[in-house]
């Protein structure tokens, strides 16, 4: 990398590759996915990047982290094409997703506390047994219609018995429980495909407590993705600006 490469500088596949530890096919697949300008060929047919390439192929890789492989694609499409407009829009998308995700997460830590053991959820009309709740009483708790909970249940989110008398749903205490967190992830805009994976969690891990060791790692995850993003914002600048040269 020790090169002090000048405009006018002809680079090899091999002289990008070397910098990022990539195989010369890589560099080739990058540029033939657009993510590269096009290069140019020598008499015999060999491609010659240039600084403008090199710079290309640090800004790609410094976006992928934070905003994926694919957006990141999309993204250097349309900065080598000169959509500028575009390339920061799909920018913008992707820290919107990454806002979304920090709700989301805030979302969840606000259910656990919420449903710490022993609350008033037990306490309400309609319980059966001890901690136990009819699905009426359990909607009008949640503020939602009972048939919001047997979509739920459809769903594999919750998992009421029956009351071998009456036939009737009974959610336990494990039932309301995940009731409660899928309301409150619902509330904060997550879908039902992507509650289920927690509410897995959760029955696997026994409970709540497992599961809130995992929320400092979610957090580390999304701080290091909002890092990461910034890093490709500035190659990408980097980039723009040697565009406009």
């Amino acid at each position: 990398m020790g090169r002090n490469l000048q405009s006018g500088d002809r680079l090899r596949p091999v002289d990008l590759a070397r910098e990022h530890g990539l195989s010369t096919q890589a560099v080739r697949n990058y540029e033939e996915a657009g993510i590269l300008p096009a290069a140019q060929r020598t008499p015999h047919g060999y491609r010659t990047y240039t600084p403008r390439h090199a710079q290309a192929l640090r800004t790609f890789l410094a976006l992928a982290p934070g905003h994926g492989h694919r957006t990141a694609t999309e993204i250097m499409r349309a900065a080598t094409r000169g959509a500028v407009d575009e390339a920061l829009r799909l920018i913008d998308e992707s820290h919107a997703r990454l806002l979304d995700d920090r709700r989301t997460l805030q979302a969840v830590e606000a259910a656990l506390r919420d449903l710490e053991p022993g609350d008033a959820a037990s306490a309400r009309a309609g319980v059966v047994g001890p901690g136990e709740m009819f699905i009426g009483p359990l909607a009008d708790q949640l503020g939602i219609r009972p048939a919001t909970l047997r979509a739920w249940e459809r769903a594999g989110l919750v998992h009421p018995r029956r009351d071998l008398r009456t036939g009737y749903r009974v959610y336990d205490p494990a039932a309301v429980r995940d009731a409660r967190l899928t309301h409150q992830l619902r509330r904060g805009g997550y879908l039902l495909e992507r509650i289920a994976p927690l509410i897995d969690q959760v029955r696997t891990a026994g409970g709540l407590e497992p599961l809130k060791a995992t929320l400092g790692d979610w957090h580390a995850r999304l701080s290091a993705r909002g890092r990461a993003m910034l890093a490709g914002a500035a190659q990408l600048d980097t980039y723009l600006g040697r565009e406009s040269l």
